[in-house]
């Protein structure tokens, strides 16, 4: 499971956009978003660095991840 601190989300939208970025990269990833804690938690088969890209792509900023 890889953790993520992404910055600039603030709505349903915003959290639709990450888990849909996440999803092009692995379409069975499981993603769980928390707006307050700007966290991203994603269970996924996916190397972490396409999963950053892909979120940064989408217009998210990720200031940290493990």
């Amino acid at each position: 499971m890889y953790e993520l601190q992404v910055e600039n989300m603030s709505c349903g939208h915003c959290v639709a956009a990450v888990t849909k970025a996440v999803k092009a990269v692995d379409g069975n990833a499981q993603v769980d978003v928390d707006l307050a804690a700007k966290g991203v938690k994603v269970q996924s088969g996916a190397p972490l660095d396409a999963v950053k890209a892909a979120i940064v792509d989408a217009g998210y900023p990720v200031t940290s991840a493990r």
